[in-house]
């Protein structure tokens, strides 16, 4: 198959009309489909079903197979076999994966730089584990408010790690040292783990405690394994990937858990208890791609989550 010309230059704007799949020849760079088009046919090639691609860009799932189809009328060519399950890429479409993959890669890449090279006023996205965000960042951000006026913050609480190449956030705060090439990342300082219950499990005895942890694939977390070594034969009566959760369910005398100092230390509903002595704690990573450094409000608002951690270092270890 001859790759169309569309792939080898600058995309344009295409029609949102319902389109009808009639092969013609390759596009002209004057009629080739825009970039959103190409978007939707990775979204569709990666997901494998019109569902999957339209929960990835949050659309209806008629928006993506609307869009697929004038990618194909624009081109000529049939990209996807419409099975009764899932949507398989043609002979014809798993040639043009790669190249959409470029173009897709020139975008981002575009995006970040324009990004970069914007005003200190405009929207900065961070993505934080969920807790950390809620429960130390927000109100340690809001303290300073100030500091950072004519921000626009969009914080994204995931335990996933954001994609930072395909522009999923701008900031990304982690408890591990990225392993992705190309990134830029700074140690900003650690979060300490302890032992926690509600107050009625000091009058049990050891050997009747029961366990909260988290479920896969956080278990093999550093703390939660300390934690599976401590539990031994004892029962897990709760798993859960949901921080909020264990912290709720220990707080009502569930069992015990592996809880952030930040986030228990100071709760009356819970108490410090013995045998996690020497606990490994967790660096705080602030993850930024080299592009998006350059931009000022992403700088600003970096520079600040370093400095709120560096002055919160004692609480949070």
């Amino acid at each position: 198959m001859t790759i169309p010309d569309f792939f080898a230059v600058a995309v344009h704007k295409s029609t949102e009309a319902t389109p009808t799949f009639t092969p013609t020849v390759p596009p002209t760079a004057a009629s080739a489909p825009a970039w959103d088009d190409v978007r939707f046919f990775l979204a569709v090639a990666r997901g494998g079903s019109l569902s999957a691609a339209a929960r990835a860009l949050k659309v209806e799932h008629s928006t993506v197979a609307r869009r697929v189809g004038a990618l194909e009328a624009s081109l000529g060519v049939r990209l996807f076999d419409r099975l009764p399950r899932h949507w398989a890429l043609t002979r014809d479409g798993a040639e043009l994966l790669a190249p959409a993959e470029r173009i897709e890669h020139e975008a981002m890449a575009f995006a970040r730089a324009a990004s970069a090279a914007s005003s200190v006023g405009g929207k900065v996205r961070i993505s934080a584990p969920p807790v950390f965000a809620s429960r130390f960042l927000v109100p340690e951000l809001a303290q300073r408010s100030a500091r950072w006026h004519g921000i626009e913050l969009d914080l994204v609480g995931e335990s996933r790690t954001a994609n930072l190449h395909r522009r999923e956030a701008d900031i990304s705060l982690r408890f591990m040292r990225p392993a992705e090439p190309g990134l830029a990342a700074r140690k900003l300082g650690e979060l300490a783990f302890s032992l926690y219950a509600a107050p009625a499990w000091q009058a049990r005895p050891a050997a009747q405690w029961c366990f909260l942890g988290y479920a896969e694939p956080l278990a093999e977390v550093p703390h939660q394994q300390q934690l599976a070594r401590l539990a031994g034969t004892r029962p897990f009566v709760l798993r859960s990937n949901d921080l909020a959760a264990l912290h709720q369910a220990c707080r009502a005398g569930l069992g015990l858990a592996m809880l952030p100092r930040f986030l228990a230390q100071d709760d009356p509903g819970l108490v410090e208890m013995p045998g996690a002595d020497g606990t490994a704690p967790r660096d705080i990573w602030c993850v930024l791609h080299p592009d998006v450094r350059r931009s000022p409000r992403v700088r600003l608002m970096a520079d600040l989550i370093a400095e709120l951690v560096a002055d919160n270092a004692a609480a949070l270890a």
